[in-house]
């Protein structure tokens, strides 16, 4: 019997989080479109999810991989699943270590993340919401 597709409609986009200071107030964050972008800059990255279908899903997965470009934000919470091989095991950081050139091991670091993953553990139909992390331009 074949089994009928899920339906988890997915969108993204990426945001450069910018501070902004006005004369007698309160420095803030603020989220700009990311026209240019230099290291150092702190990005997010936003994945929204919405079930399209009639039906309860569960355990749905959504890996996002990250681009060389940027490293891992070390805020990241430590609960975060992340992988550092690839996206082939997954872990959360202080869990995971890398092997160097050289055969040894060492604990691995939020710039050596390659991909960060989510379970979502039930989506009601018509359930929605959003998942995101930070980064750094590198």
């Amino acid at each position: 019997m074949a089994q009928r597709e899920q339906a988890v409609e997915l969108s993204g986009d990426v945001m450069v989080v910018k501070t902004v200071t006005e004369e007698g107030a309160e420095p803030r964050e603020e989220l700009v479109k990311p026209d240019l972008v230099v290291p150092g800059d702190r990005l997010v990255f936003r994945t929204n999810y919405r079930n399209t279908s009639a039906d309860l899903v569960e355990n749905f997965v959504v890996t996002n991989p990250l681009h060389s470009a940027v490293a891992l934000a070390p805020d990241t919470p430590s609960s975060q699943q992340v992988s550092v091989d690839g996206g082939n095991t997954f872990g959360t950081l202080s869990e995971l270590t890398v092997t160097e050139e050289d055969g040894t091991s060492r604990p691995a670091m939020a710039y050596d993340v390659t991909h960060l993953r989510w379970v979502l553990s039930s989506l009601e139909p018509g359930a929605s919401g959003q998942i995101s992390f930070y980064a750094i331009v590198r």
